[in-house]
């Protein structure tokens, strides 16, 4: 399933921000967490990820830091800061909001027909 570039764009912030409460991390990281939490859905590339990590920085929601790998190459952790951790509650609510209103929809809807295999 293709999943609509503006569906991936608004749910990009709320899912980098509650990926980085749950602890440190880098960018591929974030990646492969995004494709894990989705079940594979989700394919997020470096293009799309470090965008909106620079934003969130600029916005101060996360911080960065440069840290050693495993292998000890430098790498570039970022960090929930307080205001990113204010900022994923108030999305928290928004989505649950939506989501909400759509399962009650969709639940009054008569089913969607089956696509063809």
């Amino acid at each position: 399933m293709n999943i609509n570039k503006d569906l991936m764009a608004a749910s990009a912030t709320p899912l980098v921000l509650a990926i980085l409460a749950e602890g440190d991390s880098y960018g591929y990281a974030i990646i492969k967490r995004v494709r894990e939490l989705s079940d594979g859905q989700l394919e997020w590339t470096d293009g799309m990820l470090y965008p909106v990590l620079h934003r969130l920085e600029r916005l101060e929601f996360i911080k960065a830091r440069w840290g050693k790998s495993e292998t000890g190459r430098k790498r570039k952790y970022y960090q929930l800061t307080s205001q990113g951790k204010a900022q994923l509650a108030e999305h928290r609510q928004q989505w649950q909001a939506v989501d909400h209103a759509l399962r009650l929809v969709w639940n009054i809807m008569a089913p969607l027909p089956q696509a063809a295999c």
